[in-house]
């Protein structure tokens, strides 16, 4: 039997990843040979910890926050095109003992949204927030070939500083609700309305009502976001597709298999995401 390939996603606090329930469940489905964990390691430890995952024989990672910037400077295989433009790795793949990093990021949200069943033209995307995630957002939105792209952001420099890195337009956040108007495409990048943050507050009834809206935010799967624009007509996509199917290029990268997104695996990973939950408030009454 071939040995097992070993792989993990790193990151502080990761405990409440999703990625070895997805992997898993895709090595198992295509019975391969690997493992797949969640390890979390201490930031001021990150060079010597990727050192004895090494020497552990481990042959990839996805990296999460804090270390998408951090782990570049260990990629002594090199960084490819994608991953420097976006200027984060989320995936490593481990060729002779050297570190080689990309980013799948873009292709999960591109994926997600392609094979959301929404129908959208791609004329106007409008982007919320100007952090890591928007750049890849950014990214994938420019590959996919969309005409005008404008990234709005509370603190304006941020944006505009992101809007001269891949040519796209920046506005400051008194403006977002003109901007909304013409969107075809709206997508929250912000940790807003994610489980323990504050909702985003905006308006729907501002974006066109064939407006697709997206949030990559996926505890909750639906944000009030989402909820907002579901009850108002519009179509909308949740962040745990992208969460999927940028794990599904990594998956590529490391077993030489694309792996499909499927309703057993969606079924998993929202079983998964209610225990943790229930977990969360046990703790949290208990406190």
């Amino acid at each position: 039997m071939d040995e097992a390939i070993k792989l993990a996603v790193i990151g502080y606090p990761v405990g409440q990843s999703l990625s070895p329930v997805i992997h898993s469940h895709w090595i198992e489905q295509h019975d391969l040979a690997g493992e797949y964990k969640a390890i979390e390691i201490t930031p001021s430890n990150l060079k010597s910890s990727i050192a004895k995952l090494l020497d552990k024989g481990y042959r990839g990672f996805n990296v999460t926050i804090p270390f998408k910037q951090d782990i570049m400077d260990l990629c002594d295989g090199g960084i490819d095109d994608t991953a420097r433009m976006i200027g984060a790795v989320n995936t490593i793949i481990v060729k002779d003992g050297r570190l080689h990093g990309t980013n799948t990021d873009a292709f999960g949200f591109s994926e997600s949204l392609k094979l959301s069943g929404a129908s959208f033209a791609k004329t106007h995307a409008l982007v919320l927030g100007a952090g890591g995630a928007a750049r890849a957002i950014v990214y994938g939105l420019k590959q996919m070939g969309f005409k005008k792209i404008t990234i709005v952001n509370r603190t304006l420099t941020t944006a505009q500083e992101m809007a001269e890195d891949f040519a796209v337009e920046a506005l400051p956040i008194e403006e977002l609700y003109a901007a909304a108007k013409t969107a075809d495409v709206l997508v929250n990048t912000t940790s807003l309305g994610m489980e323990g943050q504050p909702e985003l507050n905006f308006d729907v009834q501002q974006l066109p009502q064939h407006c697709v809206v997206c949030d990559i935010v996926y505890k909750p799967l639906y944000t009030q976001l989402l909820t907002d624009a579901r009850a108002s007509g519009r179509q909308t996509v949740t962040g745990l597709g992208m969460l999927v199917h940028q794990a599904r290029l990594s998956f590529l990268k490391w077993f030489d298999v694309m792996p499909d997104d499927s309703t057993e695996l969606q079924h998993k990973l929202q079983q998964k995401m209610h225990e943790q939950k229930e977990q969360a408030e046990q703790k949290e009454s208990a406190a």
